[in-house]
C-alpha cells in the first residue's frame, strides 16, 4: 500500500451551517452534506469558462475540496466573495494539509473514491507530519489520469480558457444539470441541450515532445497535448478536424489517437454552431 504525494494540489475546508448552500449554488458539481465517493466539480466564471476544478468530499461536519496550486489564490479570494455574509467559513489548508494518491482504501487519512473514471483510485487527505510518510510524486497519479481521459486544470489546460464539456465533465457527472442556477450555468445548459460542443478529451500516445506540443492532424491543428506522461498524454482536441487519426503527428512524429472508455463521441464529428 502506496500513497503519492501530489504536490500541486492545493486543500480548502468549508464548514457551517450555509457551507452546503454555498457551494450548491455556485459550482457545478452536485455537493451535499453525505459522506461517500469524492464529487467532480468546477468553479465558472459568468461566460461559462473553468477558473477552478478538482474533487470534493465529506467529513468532519465540513467540505474538503482541493484545487491546482496556480489558482488556489484566485479560488479563495472568489469563494471569499461568494460567501458575502452567509454563515461560512472557509479555511485555507494548504499550510497544514497535504493531497495524495493512492491505490488502496487503506491508506492512512481521509480517503474517498475517485469516481472520474476507473484506474484513478482513492483520493488521501492528510496531515503535513502525516503525509511525510508518502512517496514523491513518480507521474504515477499522471499517468492513470492520462490514460483514463481525464483532463486538470494546471498540468493540460489554463484558467479561463476551456468549458466543462471540452474536459468531459457532462459525461462525468462533474456537471449538475439538474439542479438550479449556478455561476455560468446558462452557458454550460445551452452547450449540452444544443450539443455544440466541439472540443473533446483524446488520449494521445507516443509523444516525443513537451506539454502544449500541437497535435496536427492533415495540417490542421486540432489542440495541444497535456502532461507528458512515458510518451502518454490527454489533450482536448477538435473533433471535426480529425478526420483521418491515423494522420496526426506531433512535433512531426507520428502518434495514436485513442478515445476515452467512457466517451461516447467519434472522431471527424462536427457540433452545429452555437
Amino acid at each position: 500500500m502506496v500513497t503519492i504525494l501530489r504536490p500541486s494540489r492545493a486543500l480548502f475546508r468549508f464548514s457551517g451551517a450555509d457551507a452546503q448552500k454555498l457551494l450548491f449554488d455556485v459550482v457545478t458539481g452536485r455537493l451535499l452534506a453525505e459522506p461517500g465517493l469524492a464529487v467532480w466539480w468546477a468553479l465558472l466564471s459568468p461566460q461559462g469558462k473553468i477558473q477552478a476544478e478538482g474533487l470534493s468530499s465529506w467529513a468532519d461536519g465540513a467540505f474538503w475540496l482541493d484545487v491546482d496550486e496556480s489558482v488556489a489564490e484566485a479560488f479563495f479570494k472568489r469563494m471569499r466573495m461568494y460567501k458575502l455574509r452567509a454563515a461560512v467559513e472557509i479555511e485555507d489548508l494548504r499550510e497544514s494539509h497535504a493531497i495524495g494518491w493512492s491505490d488502496s482504501a487503506e491508506a492512512d487519512g481521509m480517503v474517498n473514491a475517485d469516481p472520474r473514471a476507473a484506474g484513478l483510485a482513492w483520493r488521501v487527505i492528510a496531515t503535513r507530519d502525516e503525509a511525510k510518510a508518502w512517496e514523491a510524486d513518480n507521474g504515477a497519479f499522471a499517468g492513470a489520469r492520462s490514460a483514463a481521459g481525464v483532463a486538470e486544470l494546471g498540468p493540460d489546460f489554463a484558467a479561463d480558457t476551456t468549458f466543462p464539456h471540452d474536459i468531459g465533465m457532462d459525461f462525468l457527472d462533474g456537471v449538475d444539470f439538474k439542479k438550479g442556477c449556478y455561476v455560468g450555468q446558462e452557458v454550460v445548459s445551452r452547450m449540452q441541450h444544443r450539443g455544440t460542443a466541439r472540443r473533446r478529451p483524446v488520449i494521445v500516445s507516443g509523444i516525443d515532445a513537451e506539454a502544449g506540443a500541437p497535435v496536427m492532424v492533415g495540417g490542421r491543428e486540432a489542440g495541444v497535448v497535456g502532461q507528458v506522461v512515458d510518451g502518454k498524454a490527454v489533450a482536448i482536441l477538435r473533433l471535426d478536424r480529425i478526420e483521418d487519426p491515423e494522420s496526426a503527428t506531433v512535433a512531426g512524429k507520428p502518434v495514436t489517437l485513442t478515445l476515452p472508455e467512457w466517451a461516447t463521441y467519434g472522431f471527424g464529428e462536427s457540433a452545429p454552431a452555437d
